[in-house]
């Protein structure tokens, strides 16, 4: 543990950082939108167009994270759900991903709060709500179902293009269209979280709890359901490292790869014992 936190700390940092500003991006986007004494919101009253609005921004601001440095060092989970799936694929260190999940909650509350702060009445307004998720007309198990869904999908898309090696730059471009994708259509049904600590981050400054079971369950059991049809059908060597973005000059603390190395195609040839990685740091 002390030597993953002397080592990683920068990572863990990272991870915070990056879902905080997931979040003040989406209290601001959500405000904008929503609020009925926007301008904006005035201005476009199809809730299917300022969904598709507000998809398009957390959708970008997903791909931002991804490819920014930060996000090219850290891997940019910023969801426990992310962190803990390739723990169960063997890339990610037990304590790496304690801190991990541990930085993702506390980075999400932080930046819920600060926009909280900033933007006061706006965005605790009925209408904005801070941006909670909660099941939609349809119910808890429908929204549960969806949650499964959504993230079934999307960790089945990160496996299947971060591992081939003519596709894995367009991780990013893949999984911020998909979060686009499921806030313009899916939001409706379960409130598209897939995140329990984005979840949580929201529900923290509304005090609103309900249903929060669905939002720490459901995208777990989504992401590791894809993890293991990917593994059954693919084998376990064929997932290369916990990056979303691997090809940069950044190091990896779940590969071992240094700073300043470029990735190759050779990285398909690294094994997955983290551990090992983890005690040569």
């Amino acid at each position: 543990m002390t030597d993953a936190l002397k080592h990683h700390w920068p990572e863990y940092l990272m991870e915070a950082t990056c879902l905080g500003f997931f979040m003040v991006s989406a209290f601001t986007f959500g405000t904008i939108l929503e609020h009925p004494g926007s301008l904006v919101h005035q201005a476009i009253p199809n809730p299917l167009l300022r969904r598709f609005l507000m998809g398009l921004a957390m959708g970008s601001t997903a791909i931002t994270i991804i490819y920014s440095p930060w996000g090219k060092q850290s891997g940019a989970h910023i969801n426990p759900s992310t962190t803990l799936t390739f723990l169960r694929l063997g890339k990610v260190a037990t304590w790496d991903a304690v801190f991990y999940v541990t930085s993702q909650f506390v980075g999400g509350m932080a930046g819920a709060l600060l926009a909280s702060a900033v933007l006061a009445g706006w965005v605790s307004h009925p209408s904005v709500n801070h941006v909670v998720t909660m099941p939609g007309d349809a119910g808890a198990a429908v929204a549960f179902l969806a949650e499964v869904a959504i993230a079934f999908v999307l960790m089945t898309v990160i496996l299947h293009i971060s591992n081939n090696p003519r596709l894995h730059k367009l991780t990013g471009l893949c999984a911020g269209t998909l979060v686009a994708t499921y806030i313009t259509f899916e939001a409706p049904i379960s409130g598209m979280s897939m995140n329990p600590a984005r979840t949580f981050a929201s529900a923290l400054p509304a005090q609103h709890w309900t249903a929060l079971w669905i939002y720490f369950t459901a995208p777990l059991i989504g992401m590791l359901s894809a993890a293991e049809v990917y593994v059954r059908s693919r084998g376990s060597v064929s997932v290369t490292c916990a990056k979303l973005h691997h090809d940069n000059d950044k190091r990896c603390i779940f590969c071992g790869k240094p700073a300043g190395k470029v990735r190759s195609e050779s990285i398909l040839t690294i094994p997955s014992q983290v551990s090992e990685v983890s005690a040569n740091h």
